[in-house]
């Protein structure tokens, strides 16, 4: 509603002042919060449980985005000191595989005092690692070539047990056994251990060219060649064994 004040002014005063007081029709919506809330078809009151499912029931495309860094490095969970332990432990594992590397190369070409040396660094220096149980076998099978005979046939029984079903080492604690300590049967057990894992070790050409053994180790290997045959005749009878409990079990 627009109501007009006018205020009569002398005839000489060139302006006419009006004073206006506006008042807006009411709104048939704004009038008052019920009538809103009646217009609507759904109810106004918007609960946890009803918010939850319009949520889930917007497209992805209309939900916020995850905000990505504009600017600096991206996180990283791995630490500068973690990053440059792992470096380390790289380089100690390639260092000590190149040790092992080295030192058979050298066995092979028949150097095996340098052999030695190689076989001793890595064992000492990389202990902790379990990489230096096989530079042990070396280290014992140059021993009993061109150093002390009770010293290399200790490491060989210390390792066996550490490295127990590795089968170069038992073979060569079987031929250390019935040479040097005149133990047949023994060794015999040790010829057993080794052929059944490996029968490979029932030739004597493979621990000479291929294993690249030291001359004295393999002559004393090839002067068990009972064992050897033992060791043979032993697999055979398990083989046998077995291929025989199938057959009654098929037949059963």
């Amino acid at each position: 509603m627009i109501s007009f004040q006018c205020c009569s002014l002398p005839s000489s005063s060139p302006h006419i002042k009006f004073n206006f007081n506006v008042t807006p029709p009411p709104s048939p919506h704004l009038s008052h919060p019920k009538s809103l809330s009646s217009s609507l078809p759904f109810p106004l009151k918007v609960t946890k449980r009803s918010f939850l499912f319009l949520l889930l029931s917007l497209p992805f495309s209309s939900l916020p985005a995850t905000a990505e860094p504009t600017g600096g490095d991206p996180f990283d969970p791995v630490t500068d000191l973690e990053r440059q332990a792992s470096d380390d432990l790289s380089r100690r594992v390639d260092k000590a595989v190149e040790l092992l590397d080295t030192a058979r190369d050298l066995q092979a070409k028949g150097d095996f005092p340098q052999a030695l040396v190689f076989f001793t660094q890595l064992i000492r220096d990389y202990k902790d690692f379990a990489l230096s149980e096989y530079g042990r076998v070396g280290r014992a099978l140059v021993l009993y070539e061109i150093g002390d005979r009770d010293e290399a046939i200790a490491e060989m029984e210390d390792v066996s047990i550490s490295l127990k079903g590795y089968p170069e080492i038992h073979a060569a604690l079987a031929a250390a056994l019935y040479s040097d300590k005149r133990a047949p049967l023994l060794a015999e057990n040790q010829f057993a251990i080794a052929t059944l894992l490996d029968p490979h070790y029932t030739d004597l050409s493979y621990v000479r060219e291929t294993k690249h053994w030291p001359p004295s180790l393999c002559m004393d290997y090839g002067a068990s060649e009972f064992g050897i045959e033992a060791a043979t005749q032993m697999i055979s009878l398990v083989v046998r064994s077995i291929v025989g409990k199938g057959v009654a079990t098929i037949c059963g």
